[in-house]
C-alpha cells in the first residue's frame, strides 16, 4: 500500500512538474514565437537543457506536448460553438470565428506551430522540422470535426466517408484562410468569417440533422 501511494505521489509530482515547463515553454513561445529555442525554454524554467531533454526527449517532445495542449484547448472551444443554442447558419458562422479569434489572440502560439523558424540557431536544433509535425495537428482537427458532421448531419449512405471530406475540407479552408488573413490582414474577421460561412452555405443549407441527434 504504502509502495502504491509512493508511486501515485511520484506520478503526481511528475505531471506537475511537466505542466510547469509547458508554462515555461508557452511564456518563452509568446515572447519568441517561431524562434523559441529548447535553450530559452530551459532558462526561463530555470533549469539546464538536459533536464529539459530528460522530461520531453528534444525539440520535437517539447512541440508534440505544446500542441497537444493548444489543440486539447481549442477542440472544447470549437465543441462549445458547435453546441450553442442558434440556427445553424449562426453556429457556423460562431465555429469559424472561434478558430480564428484563437489564432488571432496568440499569433506568437500560432506561429510556433505552424512556421518553421527563420532562426538558424533555432531551427538547427536536432534537425527540427515544424512542417512535419504541423501536418497531425491538422489531421487530429479535421478528424475531430468529421465525428461532429458524422454525428449530427444525415449525409446519406455514403455519410461517413462524407464527414471525413467535409472534416478536413474545412479545416483546410480554415488554416489556409486564418494564415493568409492572419500575416496580410486584408479584412476585418468579421468579413472573413462571413466570406467563408457564405463558401460553406450552399450543401450545409440544403442537408437535414439526423433525427433525435443535437443539430449541427
Amino acid at each position: 500500500m504504502e509502495t502504491t501511494r509512493r508511486a501515485e505521489r511520484q506520478r503526481t509530482a511528475a505531471e506537475n512538474r511537466r505542466r510547469e515547463l509547458l508554462e515555461a515553454a508557452d511564456r518563452v513561445v509568446l515572447r519568441d514565437g517561431p524562434g523559441a529555442s529548447m535553450n530559452a525554454i530551459a532558462a526561463e524554467a530555470g533549469i539546464t537543457k538536459p533536464i529539459l531533454y530528460r522530461h520531453f526527449g528534444d525539440k520535437g517532445g517539447l512541440y508534440r506536448a505544446l500542441a497537444k495542449r493548444h489543440t486539447d484547448a481549442l477542440l472544447i472551444a470549437l465543441r462549445a460553438a458547435l453546441d450553442a443554442p442558434a440556427e445553424r447558419r449562426r453556429r457556423v458562422e460562431s465555429t469559424l470565428d472561434t478558430y480564428l479569434a484563437a489564432i488571432e489572440a496568440r499569433p506568437q502560439v500560432y506561429r510556433f506551430l505552424m512556421h518553421p523558424s527563420d532562426d538558424s540557431a533555432a531551427s538547427a536544433e536536432r534537425g527540427f522540422d515544424i512542417g512535419r509535425h504541423s501536418a497531425p495537428l491538422l489531421r487530429r482537427l479535421g478528424e475531430e470535426l468529421a465525428k461532429v458532421i458524422a454525428e449530427r448531419v444525415d449525409l446519406g449512405p455514403d455519410g461517413e466517408a462524407m464527414a471525413r471530406i467535409w472534416g478536413h475540407g474545412i479545416v483546410g479552408m480554415m488554416h489556409a484562410a486564418g494564415d493568409w488573413w492572419l500575416g496580410e490582414r486584408p479584412c476585418s474577421r468579421e468579413q472573413l468569417v462571413r466570406s467563408l460561412a457564405d463558401l460553406l452555405w450552399g450543401r450545409l443549407a440544403a442537408v437535414d440533422d439526423r433525427p433525435g441527434g443535437p443539430g449541427f
